[in-house]
């Protein structure tokens, strides 16, 4: 018992820390976060208070207003710190692949199953809604990479459904906040069974391909990669 209180006790100043670092990068993006986080800490025990003492309880609205003050506190400063974290993110190289890896249980992610010579990058998430495909980069050039990985799903899979996302602002293209969401709500087709063996499947064309024969020596001159550029699995 003492060992798990010891444990705690140890824990609290790391979750502390982690909060002071979390609200100084947020306010270093939102300079208004902490005027926004009094104000509805204030208003919302405020209202409470005042309800109290309308109806004669002043003390136990008083508790549950500052109960929920505190949780409403909480609350905006989590949706304003993700908001803080994505608007640090975005235009940055890999930031599609982070955003994958926090996309939540059920899904397994693989960054950068495709790239070219300008960076632009394909990453790959299986789940029960198939495969997705998420580039991030150039709209022109990342066209022609998402082609051709759907292809290659296609050879490799053919009964799974494949869909692809475009990262950017642009029209056709999902907001990097919103890549998440867009995943969540695709519909959900594939068993946990099928998801397991398309898993298996995707992870065995990788191992074919990581266990080829290269050709040894310098590249012939005169020979050119293929158009789009190399692909990294």
């Amino acid at each position: 018992m003492a060992r798990k209180d010891t444990a705690a006790d140890a824990a609290e100043p790391g979750r502390l820390k982690q909060i002071a670092l979390t609200y100084k990068m947020t306010r270093r993006a939102d300079k208004k976060i902490g005027l926004v986080l009094a104000t509805v800490g204030i208003v919302t025990l405020g209202v409470f208070l005042a309800i109290g003492f309308w109806i004669g309880h002043p003390i136990y609205l008083g508790i549950l207003g500052l109960l929920l003050a505190f949780l409403a506190t909480a609350i905006v400063f989590g949706r304003r710190a993700e908001r803080a974290a994505f608007g640090q993110m975005e235009g940055q190289p890999g930031a599609a692949a982070a955003v994958l890896d926090n996309v939540g249980r059920g899904w397994t992610t693989t960054p950068a199953v495709a790239i070219n010579r300008s960076q632009d990058v394909v990453h790959r998430a299986v789940g029960k809604a198939g495969i997705v495909l998420v580039a991030e980069g150039n709209p022109n050039r990342v066209k022609s990479l998402l082609a051709a990985e759907k292809k290659k799903m296609n050879r490799i899979v053919a009964d799974v459904p494949v869909h692809d996302i475009i990262v950017g602002t642009g029209e056709g293209q999902v907001e990097l906040k919103k890549v998440r969401t867009t995943m969540l709500k695709l519909p959900r087709v594939l068993s946990g069974p099928q998801v397991t063996a398309t898993n298996d499947r995707l992870r065995a064309m990788g191992d074919l391909m990581s266990n080829m024969p290269m050709p040894k020596g310098p590249m012939p001159k005169g020979m050119k990669l293929p158009k789009g550029g190399p692909k990294a699995r």
